[in-house]
């Protein structure tokens, strides 16, 4: 097996186990709430990531022939994430745009309402509805859509890829 091929495979892996939490959840935070909702996607994104480590050590096992340097390590990893990356966005774009187009109105009420029943005052209600206009025309648009995807999955990747990558060297 090859590096490319390697990454490839375990970062469509990665990618597939955060698109079916994704989707999975999605019913669940619509009945929880936005502010459960974000909590349960960005733990959906934790537990794929996880699948990081045993890419870098089938990667470390399989092609290097049991050793890897950190530098190695992180790239593999980061290859990973990338490629889980890519494959989450393009599957958010689809589902944002084919059957959740009203995500956005639904999310900007809700931080509305919340600046409301915590007694804010009007001006930070006028301010919160600005930016709740703003995050909508900012999400219509399918670049800005996908660059704001890309950074939910990636930071985590990284994290993952920079932890598998120091604990799997070998020299």
């Amino acid at each position: 097996m090859s590096t490319k091929r390697s990454i490839l495979i375990w970062g469509l892996a990665v990618g597939a186990v955060s698109i079916g939490l994704m989707l999975a959840s999605m019913p669940l935070g619509e009945r929880l709430g936005f502010e459960y909702s974000m909590a349960i996607g960005y733990t959906a994104l934790l537990l794929s990531a996880l699948l990081i480590y045993p890419g870098v050590r089938s990667y470390r096992d399989r092609v290097a022939s049991g050793r890897m340097t950190f530098g190695r390590g992180f790239l593999v990893g980061l290859g990973i994430a990338a490629v889980a990356a890519v494959t989450y966005v393009a599957i958010w774009e689809v589902v944002y745009f084919t059957f959740m187009p009203d995500y956005c109105d639904k999310y900007a009420a809700f931080t509305i309402e919340q600046a409301r029943s915590s007694g804010a005052s009007p001006d930070r209600i006028a301010e919160a509805t600005a930016q709740a206009e703003q995050m909508k025309r900012l999400m219509q648009n399918p670049l800005t859509n996908a660059a704001m995807a890309l950074f939910e999955p990636l930071p985590v990747g990284i994290l993952a890829a920079l932890v598998s990558a120091g604990i799997l060297r070998r020299k």
